[in-house]
């Protein structure tokens, strides 16, 4: 991974290191890097990112979110109007009302063997199937946001009958009593062979994408499409789903409040999302330019 530091050495800031090349993009999680913990977008955070598409440096929202719950960043993407969704399963288009630009499904049959393992392997998980279309879920998965059109059934009805509610871009599977990172941990040993397990939410829920999905792997394909090299991008970051993403970009930036595992792995560092901590790069980056 780049910019990994030893436990002894000091992290950098965004005071003491310019970036290695000129960026050509920036990319940004949402929630507890670009967010503030209300779900808001501030106003200094709103100015540096139209600062730095009218200086030339394109901007992609990179986020576990599904396109659905972009609203909040809708009216602060410039440009191209892309954005990732839902770790790297689905492009979208907010300029185009969340139209779905591209879409690396997980398969049906992945994700059956998914549900089946961490089944067998930690009784009491519960699961939900995000589509295209939107959510449904098990009768035990928490509603952490209630969705009107949702299906309620057994996993495994989901999959195997919901074709016509557009392909599946993510699973997710929830414990109520292991801890997050034992339950991620448990989840790829049974089942990694299937799919990309990743986490983002201080419970134990899980989200999992189809082989070689990721925040990542998807960011590439945008960028070389555009012809801009990993040393071009500028990430930002702060949970574990976020981690391949950091590691691919020339140069990667963890929030304040980032996961240890993020904090440990990721020598630069920014100030908290609650304190502007992505505009803080941004402006110093755009004070750099010639």
């Amino acid at each position: 991974m780049r910019n990994v530091t030893s436990a002894t050495e000091q992290p950098e800031t965004p005071a003491t290191r310019r970036t290695a090349a000129t960026p050509r993009l920036i990319a940004t999680d949402l929630d507890g890097t670009l967010l503030r913990d209300d779900k808001t977008v501030s106003d200094r955070t709103v100015a540096a990112l139209a600062a730095a598409e009218e200086a030339g440096i394109e901007v992609f929202f990179v986020t576990g979110r599904p396109a659905r719950w972009m609203d909040v960043v809708r009216d602060h993407v410039h440009g191209h109007g892309l954005a990732i969704c839902a770790n790297g399963a689905a492009v979208v288009d907010l300029h185009g009302g969340g139209r779905f630009v591209k879409v690396r499904p997980l398969e049906s049959d992945a994700a059956l063997a998914i549900v089946r393992a961490v089944r067998a392997a930690a009784p009491g998980a519960s699961f939900a199937v995000e589509r295209t279309s939107g959510i449904h879920y098990e009768p035990h998965y928490p509603p952490f946001q209630t969705d009107p059109c949702a299906s309620i059934a057994p996993a495994e009805e989901l999959l195997m009958g919901g074709d016509g509610h557009g392909p599946v871009v993510k699973l997710l599977a929830f414990h109520p009593e292991l801890g997050p990172d034992e339950f991620l941990e448990l989840a790829r040993t049974v089942a990694g062979e299937h799919g990309v397990f990743t986490r983002s939410s201080p419970t134990a829920l899980l989200e999992i994408s189809g082989p070689g999905v990721s925040k990542a792997s998807t960011l590439a394909q945008c960028c070389a499409e555009r012809g801009i090299s990993p040393e071009e991008v500028v990430a930002f970051g702060d949970m574990p789903n976020d981690l391949e993403m950091l590691g691919w970009a020339g140069t990667a930036y963890a929030m304040a409040n980032a996961h240890p595992e993020v904090l440990a792995t990721t020598t630069l560092r920014t100030a908290a999302n609650t304190e502007d901590g992505v505009a803080a790069v941004i402006e110093q980056i755009l004070h750099g330019l010639p």
